[in-house]
């Protein structure tokens, strides 16, 4: 039964960032995998969790996007697959170093 409700939820988080795609990028996705990444900024894991991988339909220039979720309540990211990210892990790091800029920016600092 566990099992079945945890296919159940990771289906419907699948389909909500795969809902946001469209929105943000202007095309379609296919869902292909679940790609577990932690990354490790000086020394302090800075993210640990799964990245859903999609491929895009219709997309002018990537065929690949990466997507995840943070904070409370949910926020969603999405990361095209678009030099110089090729992977889940590079799409963490760039998601991150734009999370901490955003921060930055919000507290007023550059």
């Amino acid at each position: 039964m566990r099992s079945w409700l945890n296919a159940v939820a990771n289906r419907e988080y699948i389909e909500q960032l795969q809902s946001v795609i469209p929105h943000l990028h202007a095309c379609k996705s296919s869902w292909v995998d679940t790609v577990p990444v932690r990354e490790v900024f000086r020394g302090k894991t800075v993210r640990q969790g799964d990245v859903e991988v999609f491929d895009l339909i219709g997309h002018p220039k990537a065929k690949r996007c990466y997507a995840w979720s943070y904070d409370e309540p949910e926020k969603f990211i999405t990361i095209l697959e678009l030099p110089p990210v090729k992977s889940a892990h590079d799409a963490v790091k760039v998601g991150v170093a734009y999370q901490v800029k955003k921060e930055r920016k919000a507290r007023g600092k550059k």
